[in-house]
């Protein structure tokens, strides 16, 4: 399993515009073959921080993933609010079990 986690720079004052272009995102990545999990959420401390959660079944689907035309679409809304780099990490992940 792959887990992407991060964090954006957003501007708060676009925030409502950031819900729309990222809840299109996500519908429309859920749909996609081995994504597990696919949140962005908003900092509720932080008007000007959005947090990205992904979990992939793996590598290749990943990869399919920012070759769809709606990341294409997405990574050409960003600069409308976003105001400067995500923070991501990637984790590889071999074990995963309930708490």
């Amino acid at each position: 399993m792959i887990v992407i986690a991060g964090t954006a720079p957003i501007d708060p004052s676009k925030r409502e515009q950031a819900k729309v272009v990222i809840k299109k995102m996500m519908d429309a990545t859920a749909q996609e073959e081995g994504c597990i999990t696919y949140e962005f959420t908003f900092n509720p401390w932080n008007d000007a921080e959005v947090r990205l959660f992904e979990e992939w079944e793996s590598q290749d689907a990943l990869d399919a993933h920012f070759e769809t035309p709606h990341m294409a679409e997405f990574r050409k809304a960003l600069p409308e609010f976003v105001t400067g780099k995500f923070a991501i990490k990637r984790y590889v992940v071999s074990e995963v079990t309930d708490m």
